[in-house]
């Protein structure tokens, strides 16, 4: 019996490792930037941009199926296999705008989160002494915390525990507003408004699930996972898992901002204002519900922040990922006090968010570009070039980032 005991823990622990990937994407891309995304949308426009959601989800299963047998197949990481390839200059170029897509999203998710924060207390408690700047020190300390361990491992472990979490304080939400609303499926689609920040609220969307950091990050992240050949159909699970995921978890969060925002008429020019709307639906749970939720999303998607710059010239130079290196813990501090600025200096932390993750599209067409070449050089694949139906996928994904390219530059131009 405790032979069989040993045993079944020990699948347990394989299969979390096996998908430790899949849950970094989920935890990276299901976080603060996301919910502000999907919340502002599902208010202003129900689902009717949910199109742009499940188009992202989809085109970017292809694009995390590719790089990881890039990697697979050729041993090295993506920024490294651009380096060899096409250059140092843009592959830096690359790298710079990925940076500036780190840190933007860092001071934009900390902002929302410090806001959400200090409106819960503010209901809910009688504290006095709390305010924004103290609860953004309070977080960015206790993830500067979590990295000094040095573990990955335990990383790991953290962001399933969030990501767990978040799944299940969303979906509770949209199931709950969903039987309260009392309206059909057909009203849950309205017919699309002219202006409104449309054109930028796609691309945030958009931005949110096909992240360009996160897709650099998957080729680090199975090198780490050790994956060969024999591990193809894994990585190809693994990633329809991620996007599934990803997928099911926004459209909850869409549906919620739907339920409770779109048809009481809320607008969305504050982060308090995607919880407030919570209470009449669900009392006084919802409120805490989706304040928990956003802390578990922000913290999801700011701690791989403190990691992924580090990680890319890891990746660019070839060289080991040692986060002990004081160049590397310098680095995190920083990205990690970038948080501040929105506490400290103010603004509106939602369309800051929206903006930085509107620019993700800005690099998307270069990378799915290069990422077409390079799977289609016999001398980088050598036996396991991309076969004609990825290249029709990858093709059409090339057309659809070009055409969030167009969007995301008409959605700046009309925010502006």
């Amino acid at each position: 019996m405790e032979s069989n005991s040993i045993t079944f823990s020990e699948k347990i622990k394989t299969k979390i490792k096996d998908f430790g990937p899949a849950f970094f994407i989920i935890g990276y891309v299901v976080g603060t930037g996301s919910v502000t995304s999907m919340v502002v949308s599902g208010a202003k426009f129900g689902l009717s941009l949910s199109w742009a959601l499940f188009l992202s989800c989809f085109f970017t299963y292809f694009l995390l199926v590719s790089i990881s047998k890039l990697t697979i197949v050729t041993g090295d990481t993506l920024m490294f296999n651009f380096k060899k390839t096409f250059g140092k200059s843009v592959t830096i170029f690359i790298i710079a705008a990925l940076l500036v897509s780190i840190v933007s999203s860092c001071i934009g998710v900390m902002g929302v989160v410090a806001e959400v924060t200090m409106e819960w207390v503010s209901v809910k408690t009688s504290i006095s002494f709390l305010n924004k700047p103290i609860v953004s020190i309070f977080f960015i300390s206790l993830l500067v915390g979590l990295f000094w361990t040095g573990k990955h491992e335990n990383f790991i472990k953290v962001m399933s525990m969030l990501v767990g979490f978040m799944a299940l304080a969303f979906i509770i939400t949209s199931f709950m507003v969903v039987k309260e609303s009392g309206k059909s499926i057909v009203d849950f689609f309205p017919e699309l408004p002219k202006g409104d920040n449309m054109g930028l609220i796609i691309a945030g969307i958009v931005g949110t699930t096909m992240a360009g950091v996160c897709l650099a990050s998957r080729s680090i992240l199975v090198q780490e996972q050790k994956w060969g050949l024999d591990d193809l159909k894994k990585e190809k699970k693994d990633a329809m898992y991620s996007m599934a995921m990803t997928f099911l978890i926004s459209l909850a969060i869409m549906i919620s901002a739907t339920g409770t925002l779109y048809f009481t008429g809320t607008n969305v020019d504050s982060a308090t204002d995607m919880m407030h709307a919570l209470g009449p639906w669900a009392g006084d749970f919802a409120l805490t519900l989706f304040t928990l939720g956003i802390i578990g999303a922000g913290l999801s998607s700011i701690f791989p922040n403190l990691l992924l710059f580090p990680w890319l010239i890891a990746d660019y130079t070839g060289t080991e990922r040692n986060m002990k290196r004081p160049l590397f813990k310098l680095i995190v501090v920083l990205v990690a006090l970038s948080g501040l600025i929105v506490p400290i200096l103010g603004g509106k932390p939602v369309w800051i968010l929206i903006a930085s993750q509107a620019l993700s599209p800005f690099v998307m067409p270069l990378i799915t570009l290069f990422l077409i070449i390079l799977l289609n050089k016999t001398e980088v694949m050598k036996s396991h070039k991309a076969k004609t139906g990825m290249n029709i996928a990858l093709g059409a994904t090339f057309i659809f980032n070009c055409f969030m390219l167009f969007v995301a530059v008409k959605g700046f131009i009309n925010f502006m």
